[in-house]
């Protein structure tokens, strides 16, 4: 294997012009110096053609291309058209890598003979505006959890893996491309896809990513379950019959135990209401000297 592979990392960008100057800074900052940074322009009107430009008339790793808007899956793709490096680093430009993304994972690399694509996962942080006070993920990924059934039937119920966690080598994009129908989990049909046809995983148990707590993003400002059924539709093309029967179980048990989840907490606010009025009924009561009379018949 060469020594300095080039690593492409590959960076979309709608309307993120706020957040784009960090993740930039994150890669430009990594130890590991052969790669080269595709900022994907999906369209965008704030101020991100200038901040990207800034970065490639300083530093020529940096290219620009700029597209009309399609959503985060044509934007993904076409850094992949035009990424020519034997690994793929992505970043979403409201997040940010540790220095040491890059130089460790493809130290870990260095350290086996694998001859299939390899994936190198590491564990990762979270973060609201600022990198050095993170707070802990909303997950902990473990080595046990890195298989197909886990993928397919847990995914957002146990655990997610964030895409950026990942380095992945080129050749597993040679039959794949982002579900450009999908305004979301097409990150999670990727990850189905490569484990079905059996990728080999490394793991870092070290937290090289950081997500960013962005209330603005797409998965917390949009509801998310028609693509979950798009998603699921999309995976038939490469899932066997029993595989596939049993994500139709799994996708109705969860919806299920959310319905279930969200029906108790109604209860209990609305029982909480119940019991606060009471309170403030006897209270009164209370105040014109008939507290007994109130405790008997406002238990």
């Amino acid at each position: 294997m060469n020594s300095t592979p080039l690593i492409s990392i590959i960076v979309p960008c709608y309307e993120q012009g706020k957040f784009l100057e960090k993740a930039l800074q994150s890669i430009q900052n990594q130890t590991y110096t052969h790669w080269e940074c595709l900022i994907i322009d999906d369209g965008s009107a704030d101020n991100t053609e200038k901040i990207a430009k800034n970065w490639t008339e300083k530093d020529s790793r940096f290219k620009y291309y700029f597209k009309s808007n399609g959503g985060l899956s044509t934007a993904r793709n076409l850094g992949l058209e035009n990424a020519i490096g034997s690994y793929i680093q992505f970043l979403d430009a409201d997040d940010y890598l540790e220095i040491t993304k890059l130089e460790d994972s493809l130290s870990l690399v260095q350290e086996t003979n694998s001859t299939k694509p390899l994936i190198i996962i590491s564990n990762f942080r979270m973060f609201t505006t600022n990198t050095l006070k993170t707070s802990a993920a909303y997950c902990k990924l473990t080595p046990e959890l890195f298989t197909l059934d886990n993928i397919l039937y847990h995914w957002d119920r146990k655990f997610s893996i964030p895409i950026h966690c990942g380095l992945f080598s080129k050749r597993l994009f040679l039959n794949f491309r982002f579900p450009e129908s999908l305004k979301a989990k097409e990150d999670w049909v990727m990850w189905v896809k490569f484990f079905k046809q059996g990728s080999n995983v490394l793991f870092i148990d070290k937290p090289l990513a950081l997500y960013r707590k962005n209330h603005e993003s797409i998965t917390m400002t949009m509801n998310l379950y028609l693509d979950h059924i798009k998603a699921y539709k999309y995976l038939k093309q490469f899932l066997s019959i029993e595989e596939y029967e049993l994500l139709a179980s799994s996708l109705i048990k969860q919806q299920y135990e959310k319905s279930t989840h969200y029906k108790k907490q109604l209860l209990l606010l609305q029982n909480k209401k119940y019991v606060g009025f009471g309170r403030f009924i006897r209270r009164i009561f209370s105040k014109f000297g008939l507290g007994k009379w109130a405790i008997k018949y406002l238990p």
